[in-house]
């Protein structure tokens, strides 16, 4: 590290007691993935970048939209229907020059994370469904990454560092530690469903992005073999302690090619999904069978297309028809999400079974469908 102008950028930084150009140098030498450019990832970003980060990954396949404006402030209104890690990118390198920026537009999975994440030194969590929270947990196992996670909903969010290495040679709780296997899909609603206030996630983020530079720097203490809660209407925070297992840690693949067989996406299905413009080319071919799986009352009325009507809860008792297509929908997303793996456990392999990405909402947004009531 050298030359007049980084030290006047991180000139605050550097006159910190206990921090200091060798800090610094070690943040600036930093190689950080941070896995999701949405409300969590975006203050991530934004203050590892500032904070000189040298190189940031971000990870993100998904596109920027008017509903993401509100709490995804790295975009602007500009900025939608655009890829949401070239954006990201493109605003970081404007916010500091110095660091290096690599945008991944592509969605994690079995067969590519591993090698993703061995460029990196430390793996940042900010998705928001399950199966890419155990992915990515498991990966970070097999390659001794230390993790940091957050997560939010509705008013509460949480943090925690997880694998991090500790005394004995051993390494700390991992996030199966706490949740050994993934929930069903449709057990705690996501932002889409349930809603969100900006503001959380930018504080769990920017807790997300501390402990984050204190690993790098190795300043403070890590909150590790813990998870820190955040109440946001009564301003509380409360740690719950975790051990480490040895059980929650043998359901990890036990190496790289077990890891690239495991079905993530079948184990927790939010991943079988298909957008909007997918469906409407689908209809067009008049080759599928299309459920809703909203309760009934439930608005808007969709008349454009042929459904048949499901709840969620009697889903096991619906006949598909075989080598065929099968597209569930709901308000948002998330019960069609649900459906889809309980079909799917009942059906296997005898036809493709997707919800509608965004759910009946998202379909509407698209022009030339907003023509129901």
């Amino acid at each position: 590290m050298s030359g007049n102008n980084v030290y006047e950028r991180y000139q605050r930084q550097l006159i910190l007691k206990g921090f200091g150009e060798k800090a610094q140098q070690r943040l600036c030498d930093a190689r950080v993935l941070v896995v999701g450019g949405g409300g969590l990832g975006c203050p991530v970003l934004q203050y590892l970048c500032a904070a000189g980060a040298g190189c940031i990954g971000i990870v993100d396949d998904d596109v920027v939209s008017l509903s993401n404006l509100h709490r995804q402030v790295l975009y602007g209104f500009e900025d939608i229907g655009k890829s949401k890690a070239i954006c990201a990118a493109e605003r970081l390198k404007k916010l500091n020059p110095l660091i290096h920026v690599i945008p991944f537009e592509e969605r994690l999975t079995a067969l590519n994370t591993l090698d993703i994440f061995s460029r990196f030194d430390i793996v940042i969590d900010g998705s928001d469904n399950f199966e890419t929270r155990y992915l990515v947990n498991d990966a970070c196992v097999l390659l001794d990454k230390p993790l940091i996670y957050g997560a939010v909903s509705e008013y509460e969010g949480q943090m925690a560092v997880w694998n991090v290495p500790v005394s004995g040679g051993t390494r700390s709780a991992n996030y199966r530690d706490l949740f050994p296997e993934p929930p069903d899909a449709f057990a705690v609603p996501n932002c889409n469903e349930a809603g969100v206030l900006g503001v959380l996630p930018a504080m769990i983020g920017c807790m997300m992005a501390g402990e984050a530079i204190k690993w790098i720097t190795g300043i403070g203490v890590l909150s590790v073999n813990c998870i820190l809660n955040y109440q946001f209407l009564s301003q509380q925070f409360h740690e719950i302690a975790i051990e480490p297992l040895q059980a929650p840690r043998n359901l990890v693949p036990r190496d790289a090619a077990a890891f690239q067989q495991r079905h993530y996406e079948a184990t927790c299905p939010a991943l079988q999904e298909i957008t909007p413009f997918e469906f409407d080319q689908l209809l067009a071919t008049e080759n599928v069978q299309v459920i809703d799986v909203r309760e009934p009352g439930e608005t808007p009325v969709v008349t454009a297309f042929q459904y048949q009507s499901v709840p969620v809860s009697r889903i096991n008792k619906v006949m598909i028809r075989e080598a065929g297509e099968v597209v569930v929908f709901c308000q948002s997303g998330q019960r069609s999400t649900a459906a889809v793996g309980l079909l799917k456990r009942k059906f296997g392999t005898a036809c493709r079974i997707r919800s509608l990405k965004g759910g009946i909402l998202a379909w509407l947004q698209e022009p030339e469908n907003n023509i129901n009531g």
